[in-house]
Parts: C-alpha cells; structure tokens; sequence
C-alpha cells in the first residue's frame, strides 16, 4: 500500500519533573539518540535536537496517520524509560506532564532547527524565543 506523502512539520518542547536539571552533560547525547531512534521506528524523523539541563526541544516531520500527541507520548516515553534504566541515584530521572507543541512550515524548518541547535547561547545571551520555549499556557508558566 502506498503511503500519501506529506511535509508536516511540528517543534515540540517539553521539561523535566519541576525543572530539575537532570540532563547532564554525559546524559545528553544519550537521551537524544533514543529520541532520533525511537521517532525512526514510530514513522517520524528528527530533524533537530536541543535543550538545556531542565527541558528538550525536538523539531520533527511527522506522518499523516501519527498525532502529535502520540509522537510526544512515545518520544518521552522511551526516552524517560532509558535514562531510568540508568539510574541517578537520589534523583530519578522524569519528565513533566505537559508539552508545547507548534506547527510549522517548510521554509520555517531552518529557522527553528537553528534556533534549537543554539540553546544554550540563547539562554545565556537571553535571546530565547518566548513563543517557542512555552509549555504550559501563559497563566500556568512556572507551575509544575
């Protein structure tokens, strides 16, 4: 059966348990290889990976016949089982319920995957993006 082809594009950014930085350095690069593999075996592709020790932004294309929310469901899933299965110690490592999630079109994909892959200058340099580092609505920002 041939499959319709589609360009959906959506940016996904989504914390850790009450922002606790539990992404560390040697964590990061682990966490997001599990999150370019399992995206991979459920349909969709990762077109960029960023964060900062107490969130995540992935830009992904994703099928027709894949939610978004399913998408968010099985990349945080998979990627919380991995790094539990490490152990931390006195800090197990857990996300946070909630997610953002925004569309986007092709001509925008560079943009926001350059804008991912620059996290930490951004955070440093305060030159973060409001719009795009939002997980909760506005009036539920910092609660978690």
């Amino acid at each position: 059966m041939r499959h319709p082809w589609t360009e959906l594009y959506v940016h996904l950014v989504w914390a850790t348990w009450n922002r606790h930085p539990l992404i560390t350095p040697a964590l990061q690069p682990r966490i997001y290889a599990v999150l370019h593999r399992h995206a991979h075996e459920i349909g969709a592709e990762i077109l960029g990976v960023g964060g900062m020790p107490d969130h995540v932004h992935v830009l992904a294309r994703f099928p027709a016949n894949l939610s978004i929310a399913t998408l968010v469901q099985r990349l945080k899933g998979a990627s919380s089982y991995y790094a539990a299965q490490l152990g931390r110690g006195d800090s197990p490592f857990k996300w946070q319920g909630g997610y953002g999630a925004f569309t986007l079109s092709k001509r925008a994909v560079p943009i926001v995957r350059a804008y991912i892959a620059n996290q930490e200058a951004h955070h440093r340099g305060g030159t973060t993006y409001r719009a795009l580092e939002r997980i909760a609505p506005e009036k539920q920002q910092g609660t978690g």
